[in-house]
């Protein structure tokens, strides 16, 4: 059953909870990342992407999304569970011994959700494109969509898959960039400049939208069906994401730091107040 705009909204704060319970437990894990895209894998999984249960690997006639920045797996994990590809409790197992819920996301566990292993950044969207034509090859008019951290964007392959998709026309994928222009060792602006990354993806063949609100549900929704429009006129279609590292969570907001650090006990409380659900339901 579809979830009105208000129930997404309160969904994004219990994948905030989530996400914030998973690194803590195990003191690791990528908590920044992870809470600035929480809109993102909301709108995807709860507006945008047509996908069935219960989940299979070939996925025929229906979208498909390919995590490429893979160390934001917290998100992406409670997304995947929030909306009922595996039980809500299995979270509780995150980076845990023999747990299908790595700190990267891999498939020789067979999560359901997970159709690539990632984290090696630069990656994903090369495969993506694979799945892309596959797709057009098979008759298959569903829509790939991946996501890409835009510290990523400084990756060599990255640059060359841009420049295969618009050369074959690869018109069935929505590329978005978390924009939130922080990465381990600082900005990505001091760490490697990306420039303009409007003008270079265009440059590049590419059709670019932009969102300058990548935290608010009802602009990333809409700015993922508008791009769904731009699909099928021979360029593939990027969208520029600006997202807030560590958004909902004040203290993480604004720096590199929560990028990799998970929140002692007092951090946690805190950040769960900022976090409030009359009704909670955290595994």
């Amino acid at each position: 059953m579809s979830k009105s705009i208000e129930e997404l909204k309160s969904l994004t704060t219990q994948i905030r909870r989530d996400i914030l319970r998973m690194v803590h437990a195990v003191n690791s894990g990528h908590p920044g990342g992870s809470l600035g895209c929480t809109e993102f894998f909301t709108a995807l999984y709860g507006k945008v992407m047509n996908y069935n249960l219960p989940f299979t690997m070939v996925g025929k006639n229906e979208d498909h999304f390919y995590l490429s920045n893979g160390h934001i797996s917290p998100v992406f994990y409670s997304t995947l569970a929030r909306f009922d590809f595996f039980p809500v409790d299995e979270l509780s197992t995150f980076r845990k011994l023999n747990s299908r819920l790595q700190g990267h996301p891999t498939t020789h566990e067979g999560l359901p959700g997970v159709r690539i292993a990632s984290g090696s950044l630069g990656q994903g969207l090369s495969v993506a494109l694979g799945v892309a034509q596959g797709k057009k090859l098979d008759g298959d008019s569903s829509l790939v969509y991946s996501l890409h951290g835009d510290g990523e964007l400084q990756e060599g392959q990255v640059w060359e898959a841009f420049m295969y998709a618009a050369a074959k026309k690869v018109d069935n994928i929505i590329s978005t960039i978390d924009y939130n222009g922080q990465q381990i060792d600082g900005s990505t602006e001091n760490v490697l400049s990306l420039g303009n990354l409007h003008a270079k993806l265009e440059a590049f063949g590419w059709t670019v939208l932009e969102e300058k609100n990548g935290n608010d549900l009802e602009a990333v929704i809409a700015i993922l069906e508008k791009a769904k429009t731009e699909t099928g006129k021979g360029k593939p279609v990027a969208i520029i994401l600006h997202t807030e590292m560590g958004a909902g969570v004040d203290f993480m907001m604004g720096t590199h730091a929560w990028h990799g650090k998970a929140p002692n006990n007092e951090q946690l409380e805190t950040a769960f107040k900022q976090l409030y659900l009359e009704a909670p339901a955290d595994y």
